[in-house]
């Protein structure tokens, strides 16, 4: 008797543990509309450029590069690992996943630069645009 009292007494803690660990992971934050405009507007500023974008050692012209970030921010998406347009620069447009090198970006009459600093001054673009 004592031991279906302990075994019921353990149950409740179980489940309890369960909807808890659900409950969190579907308590992430996942990018509000705000930095998803800002995240659209990043892919969106390369996509309209005539800057090219290298990864790993290649170079990639702006469509192609479009198509590459957009694919990484949906796997993020997916995995619930980006919520702002920093996190976006950081974790899917600043180096390859793959590799570890940094993205490049070169347009026409600019030096050539990591892709970090380059989507990092196009975010503080798109910010002071946005009242």
């Amino acid at each position: 008797m004592q031991q279906s009292r302990k075994r019921t007494s353990v149950v409740p803690g179980i489940l309890i543990g369960l909807v808890a660990l659900l409950l969190g992971g579907a308590a992430q934050a996942a990018p509000g509309e705000a930095a998803r405009r800002e995240i659209a507007g990043l892919i969106g500023a390369l996509d309209g450029s005539s800057c090219r974008f290298q990864r790993n050692g290649s170079w990639h012209d702006a469509a192609e590069a479009r198509a590459h970030l957009q694919r990484k921010y949906d796997y993020l998406l997916r995995k619930d690992k980006v919520d702002t347009a920093e996190q976006f620069i950081e974790r899917a447009a600043s180096q390859s996943s793959m590799s570890g090198k940094p993205y490049r970006i070169a347009c026409p009459g600019q030096p050539e630069q990591t892709a970090a600093v380059w989507f990092t001054a196009r975010l503080a673009a798109l910010r002071q645009r946005t009242p």
